[in-house]
């Protein structure tokens, strides 16, 4: 079997990351089935939680598939997650739980 490339290593990364999830938010979705389909990020949300458990669970990913160093791993979810996270459903709630006022 042909090694993948890094680059065919990120893609892949993203594939896998975005069907992880939709399967961690319950959402009955991968990837195949929103290609192509435009703002389905509007379509689905998920809990503030559910994010933390992806960012978390892609970070490991990434240090273990792609060899990333733990901070370079953060960042990528960061960024994973401003591309194509979804919308979390109950954002205002945590912001309200953590006392915080983000126009502060």
């Amino acid at each position: 079997m042909k090694r993948l490339t890094r680059e065919q290593k990120k893609e892949k990364a993203i594939v896998d990351i975005i069907n992880k999830m939709f399967e961690i938010a319950g959402h009955d979705v991968t990837y195949d089935d929103i290609v192509g389909v435009d703002k389905w990020y509007d379509k689905y949300t998920m809990t503030f939680d559910q994010g933390e458990e992806l960012k978390e669970w892609g970070r490991q990913y990434l240090i273990k598939e792609l060899k990333m160093r733990k901070v370079y791993a953060q960042k990528e979810m960061q960024w994973f997650n401003a591309m194509w996270g979804l919308r979390y459903s109950d954002f205002d709630e945590h912001i309200k739980s953590k006392g915080s006022n983000p126009t502060q």
